[in-house]
């Protein structure tokens, strides 16, 4: 796996977290420059007691960077904005601790630094692309470094208690970075469980897969192998099992290129037909009458498998309860249909008879045939024997 490859499958599993991150870093972006726009008459007037490079430095370093942060939840990859965004939590701390080295010592501020306004904000930067514990501390040393701040610039003053003041503005900032920990968290256990759920979901795919070739393997042997194998020694060799014989070698070598065919040709679907047939009864009289059909004629795979398990059960219910001793099946096909006739000279039975937990005919012969498009069932019993009919028409 490539670069790009590897990009793009990391990207895939945490497509909800990534989105998350980029709609808070574009909100952060915005509370920058919100503030911005309100704190101009404050930052003018906190350029007063520090040095002149101070204010229009931290401006730059801490606002630029917020934007910044915004600005790059448009690119494509989720690291340049995690980067960003760790730039912009670590800006403010940073710019807060320099304005110690900035100030004179001497001049004061009733109303204290701007930066006291939004430590919040950074903090939320910090919390979108930073774990929970990193987070919370950066918040926490942002706020107590803006408060000493404010406690220090206005000491000639009035001043309030700078527990309470630390306390207050922790308590109002943990609203916001909590719910933001809480909803990254909320993206990654959702990827987490959508990322699980396509490797289960995979591999159950996968078993099924194999589960599905292997069934198809043994029912190629069993159904069309043995059955053209036994054909032979009962009859010897005729044109219908020359020709079966070439469908099941055909079958065999589409085993090593994979194919499944979504359609059978007319001597396939005898094939399917004999072998439905001969797997419940080995003995069974199988008559075909094919009229004029063309060699060329094709019908649907899965109308011809399930009208072979009508066949396959039409014959078992036979076998088990008709206490016969001649069963018969005659195939008729058509260009666009075809017909089977399953006969006994059993027992037979009465349909209102029939528990109602005894679901063989209703459901495998009948219900079967109703679910196949132009499908039909006939049952005909008597002290005669049982008639089956299973036809279909394109």
């Amino acid at each position: 796996m490539n670069n790009e490859q590897q990009v793009s499958t990391t990207d895939a599993a945490h497509h909800s977290t990534d989105r998350l991150i980029r709609i808070f870093g574009r909100f952060v972006g915005t509370g920058y420059l919100i503030y911005l726009l309100l704190l101009i008459p404050d930052i003018e007037r906190s350029s007063e007691v520090v040095p002149g490079w101070w204010t229009p430095v931290t401006v730059a370093v801490v606002f630029g960077t917020g934007f910044a942060f915004a600005a790059s939840t448009f690119h494509p990859r989720i690291g340049v904005i995690r980067v960003a965004g760790s730039v912009a939590a670590l800006a403010f701390p940073i710019m807060a601790l320099l304005w110690w080295v900035a100030w004179d010592g001497a001049t004061f501020d009733q109303a204290g630094t701007f930066l006291s306004v939004f430590p919040g904000l950074a903090a939320l930067a910090a919390a979108t692309v930073w774990h929970p514990v990193p987070a919370f501390i950066h918040m926490s040393v942002s706020v107590v470094l803006v408060q000493l701040a404010n406690q220090a610039v206005r000491e000639p003053f009035p001043r309030s208690n700078i527990i309470a003041e630390i306390f207050f503005a922790m308590m109002f900032c943990t609203v916001f970075v909590a719910a933001t920990l809480a909803a990254v968290r909320t993206g990654r256990i959702l990827d987490a469980t959508i990322s699980t759920t396509h490797d289960d979901a995979a591999r159950a795919a996968a078993a099924t897969a194999r589960e599905v070739e292997r069934e198809r393997f043994d029912a190629l042997i069993h159904d069309e192998v043995m059955s053209s194998l036994l054909a032979v020694a009962r009859h010897g060799r005729t044109p219908s099992l020359a020709r079966q014989a070439r469908s099941t070698l055909l079958h065999l070598d589409d085993l090593t290129t994979g194919t499944v065919s979504e359609a059978f040709s007319a001597d396939e679907t005898l094939a399917q037909l004999r072998s439905a047939a001969t797997t419940v009864d080995e003995a069974i009289d199988f008559t075909v009458h094919e009229g004029a059909l063309e060699r060329t004629e094709h019908y649907p795979a899965e109308t011809v498998r399930a009208i072979a398990a009508a066949l396959a059960e039409a014959l078992r219910n036979s076998v088990i309860h008709a206490q016969t001793s001649h069963r018969s099946v005659s195939v008729e096909l058509a260009p666009s249909s075809m017909g089977i006739t399953v006969q006994d000279n059993g027992v037979g039975f009465d349909r209102r008879s029939v528990p109602p937990h005894r679901l063989g005919v209703a459901v495998s012969i009948e219900g079967r045939m109703r679910q196949l498009d132009g499908g039909s069932a006939e049952i005909q019993s008597s002290t005669a024997g049982t008639i089956v009919r299973l036809g279909w028409k394109r």
